[in-house]
């Protein structure tokens, strides 16, 4: 490996490397600052061989940063990025074992779809067949064969897209990496190719890594997600897991729709199990370890898991009486906004389904949900 660039810290190359046992990429301690931006902070991150991983955030939080510095286009101001278990600190972006797409694709537009596809094996010195062959077999995988010779004006978006994976997936990255692919793509189209994106992983088996700002792409293709936000990672998990139990504010709010509920933790019972005081309303969650009896706390109940029903004559858990002060109508669901005793409004999305129960402006009822259903998150 070469030397050290002594403007640029980072842990010397001779240390030893932590076992990364069945990991594709591993992110160690990685921060990255642009002058006086630091557009990473100590990123942590393990990314398993063979893992569809996306990286979820809005724009500006460090997500496409984090994807270059992987593929090389990046170097950590401090930090280690490790593929397959080596260090790739010193490698140029040709000499990694990953290939991106780009968002904006990057196809040469005076080449046909051959040539395009062609460009990277050419550049490693191969000629004859050596190109041809893996190129059939690349078109036939992302379902083009036939289109060798098309031009690429001559494309729909979503051939464009198919090119662009063939030009990745042709010199058979261990690592592909994708940039917003689908960003400028219509809504149906976009459907078709995260079809197509789940598709091509399952035959490859290698390791993606897509970066998102759109919560259903992520939801929908990913093993694993990281939520991202200024630079930091928050939390790590299974599409599941991530909506079911988000561990701060703003994943509960950026994935999905949450009410968010200050309050104040007044008991903590066996199994965890806290009372938390949300200004006269008792509501209660399961209380992480470092949460203690006192402490003030911010509950997660998601818009989807309320229940509405006629007011309730009897004590019943985990019910509140509310009124309803506003309805809207979005199709597949009607979303009621609903006033408790407290002054605090819950909004609850119901499914519009036949026989469903429509309730008006003004109306009395319940609001009920089932247990754990609430969370406790962190600011």
């Amino acid at each position: 490996m070469g030397p050290m660039n002594p403007l640029d810290p980072q842990l010397p190359d001779s240390s030893p490397i932590p076992s990364v046992g069945d990991s594709s990429v591993d992110i160690q301690g990685v921060t990255k600052r642009f002058g006086s931006v630091t557009a990473l902070e100590e990123v942590n991150l393990s990314i398993k061989k063979g893992e569809f991983f996306s990286l979820l955030g809005p724009s500006g939080c460090g997500k496409t940063t984090l994807l270059r510095l992987i593929g090389g286009f990046e170097i950590p101001s401090t930090g280690r990025v490790l593929i397959d278990g080596e260090m790739v600190r010193h490698q140029s972006t040709r000499n990694r074992h990953t290939k991106m797409i780009f968002q904006h694709l990057a196809l040469f537009p005076h080449m046909n779809v051959f040539e395009n596809i062609a460009f990277g094996l050419r550049m490693k010195g191969l000629k004859g067949d050596d190109v041809s062959q893996p190129i059939e077999k690349v078109l036939a995988l992302v379902r083009l064969s036939g289109f060798e010779e098309r031009r690429v004006e001559q494309l729909s978006g979503g051939q464009k897209q198919r090119v662009a994976m063939a030009r990745a997936l042709v010199n058979e990255p261990s690592v592909l990496l994708l940039d917003e692919p689908l960003g400028a793509l219509d809504l149906q189209l976009r459907l078709q190719m995260m079809e197509e994106l789940r598709r091509l992983h399952k035959v490859l088996k290698s390791t993606f890594i897509y970066v998102t700002h759109d919560q259903g792409e992520a939801m929908t293709m990913s093993d694993r997600i990281g939520v991202m936000e200024n630079g930091r990672l928050l939390q790590v998990g299974a599409p599941h897991d991530i909506y079911e139990r988000p561990q701060t504010r703003f994943v509960a709010t950026f994935i999905g729709h949450s009410n968010l509920l200050p309050g104040r933790v007044t008991s903590i019972g066996k199994d965890r199990r806290a009372s938390v005081d949300c200004d006269g309303a008792q509501l209660e969650a399961i209380a992480p370890d470092h949460i203690l009896q006192g402490d003030s706390v911010t509950l997660s109940l998601r818009f989807e898991k309320i229940t509405l029903n006629p007011p309730s004559t009897g004590r019943i858990e985990h019910c509140l009486p509310g009124t309803i002060s506003k309805r809207t109508y979005m199709g597949p669901m009607i979303r009621y906004e609903t006033t408790i005793a407290n002054g605090q409004v819950l909004t609850a999305d119901v499914a519009n389904v036949e026989d469903q129960r429509i309730f008006e402006e003004g109306e009395n009822l319940s609001l009920s949900w089932a247990e754990g259903s609430i969370v406790i998150v962190k600011e």
